[in-house]
């Protein structure tokens, strides 16, 4: 992967960081990743609230429904950079029985040593007992990450395989800000071995979404300047492109939704906490820049668990 795309991993850490020490929300994990933060706007810490409130409260639910089902769960995490979620969700009580992360190696070595050096992050991953850090990964029974090209979804998936992943256990595989950096051809293959290899799935993608218009064709243009090429922007152009993707794939039931409409589901009482903590002066720009990201999730449910109730 380019490293234009990589070094997104940085600075959306940088941004996390930044937004969690205005209190945004809490992650004490994030340091370990991070230096130091510098100054974003409210618009930006704003929309990181928003995706990060998404994910978790998609992946609480997802944990929760099968805990009360007496299932197990695996949670996929696909480009996961630097991301906190095994941790924080450790924290809130909904550690799923199996967690595995993949990224590209140089990403993956640098979280790998994180893991090892920071005793924040390596007392959650020893809970279970033996850790292997062998070749680009580190390997637990409840935590794994990976080196790996998701270009090349066949190696991937056996890597994933080989962490201990079941094809018959409900799983939630996650996808932030990944695919749109793929051919729309390679993205087609994940989703196809997604929903081929676990019969009980939900797949939530993030990703760009109206990128088009004006405002997208910027946003495209800002990222082409640092190297960071949209090879998928084509399935970003509406929600319906996005949509359509999953069902093309062997994906049964498929929602999308802009994360302004996201935003404005999550909790009243969180959501006017969060817009105390920095002055916005326009609103409009919030709704603008909202409006071209969305999260698209689809649903396979072979057992009959209920996972298209998962929402907001």
């Amino acid at each position: 992967m380019a490293a234009g795309v990589q070094a997104t991993n940085d600075d959306a850490t940088s941004c996390k960081r930044y937004a969690v020490e205005k209190g945004y929300w809490d992650d004490p994990f994030v340091t370990c990743f991070s230096r130091s933060s510098s100054r974003r706007s409210p618009e930006i810490s704003r929309g990181y609230y928003a995706r990060v409130k998404a994910v978790e409260t998609f992946c609480r639910q997802f944990v929760d429904l099968c805990n009360r089902k007496g299932r197990d769960s695996q949670i996929v995490s696909l480009g996961a950079g630097f991301d906190t979620l095994y941790w924080r969700l450790h924290a809130a009580g909904r550690r799923p029985s199996r967690f595995v992360e993949v990224d590209c190696p140089p990403v993956v070595r640098r979280k790998v040593v994180a893991c090892q050096r920071k005793k924040l992050l390596s007392d959650v991953i020893d809970l279970d007992g033996h850790v292997t850090v062998s070749g680009c990964g580190l390997y637990s029974k409840c935590y794994s990450v990976v080196g790996g090209d998701l270009s090349d979804i066949v190696d991937v998936g056996k890597k994933l395989m080989e962490c201990g992943l079941v094809a018959d256990v409900p799983t939630f595989v996650l996808a932030e800000c990944v695919l749109v950096y793929l051919e729309t051809s390679q993205t087609r293959r994940i989703l196809t071995w997604a929903a081929e290899t676990f019969s009980t799935a939900l797949f939530l993608s993030y990703e760009p979404v109206n990128v088009f218009d004006q405002f997208g064709h910027v946003m495209v243009e800002n990222l082409r300047l640092r190297s960071c090429a949209l090879l998928g922007a084509d399935d970003c152009e509406s929600l319906d492109r996005q949509m359509s993707r999953f069902r093309d794939c062997g994906w049964k039931r498929v929602n999308a939704v802009d994360m302004w409409d996201v935003y404005n589901m999550l909790p009243a009482d969180d959501v006017q906490r969060v817009e105390r903590l920095e002055f916005l002066d326009e609103v409009e720009l919030l709704q603008q820049l909202l409006q071209h990201y969305c999260i698209s999730y689809a649903v396979n449910d072979l057992l009959g668990m209920g996972l298209g109730d998962i929402r907001i």
